[in-house]
């Protein structure tokens, strides 16, 4: 009767340096992009950061080429399915964030007329109360531009209220 030992041995995976540089670039841009107040430029952004996450997963996969898990094939050669899963799944998400905001970019589009995101009045408001009342320096006088700038956004937000009512 004979014995039949088997080793499992892996190649070790190697990630090729110009995938792993154009997935930071992507990711990158894609964060620059979702930090911007233009919603079109966010929704340029969730794209940019989808392809960027497949190609990640499509790199974690391992070489291409590689069997599926179905006959024969030695086990160590199969190709790893739990990527190309994730990688699927981050297809869907991805189109379901780009369709979300398409929809919302469009509907701000008709109610504002642009798709720039506005600061929020409140927060604003909630923001200056945490900072110390005191000056820095004696003399500096920039709290009083800071305030009036404060109050000219607060007015530009009740016209525009009041404008929408």
């Amino acid at each position: 009767m004979t014995t039949m030992t088997t080793t499992m041995t892996m190649d070790p995976v190697t990630i090729n340096m110009v995938m792993a540089l154009t997935v930071g670039v992507l990711y990158a841009v894609g964060f620059t992009l979702l930090l911007s107040r233009s919603l079109m430029r966010v929704l340029i952004g969730v794209v940019v950061l989808g392809h960027g996450t497949n190609l990640l997963l499509q790199l974690a996969g391992g070489p291409p080429a590689r069997p599926p898990i179905v006959g024969t094939a030695p086990p160590e050669s199969f190709a790893d399915p739990l990527p190309q899963a994730l990688a699927l799944t981050a297809i869907v998400i991805t189109f379901a964030l780009t369709t979300l905001l398409l929809a919302l970019g469009y509907r701000a589009f008709v109610l504002v007329g642009h798709d720039e995101v506005q600061d929020d009045v409140e927060d604003r408001r909630i923001a200056r109360q945490k900072v110390p009342s005191a000056p820095l320096e004696a003399g500096d006088g920039d709290e009083q531009d800071v305030e009036s700038a404060d109050d000219e956004v607060e007015a530009a937000a009740a016209r525009g209220r009041d404008a929408a009512s």
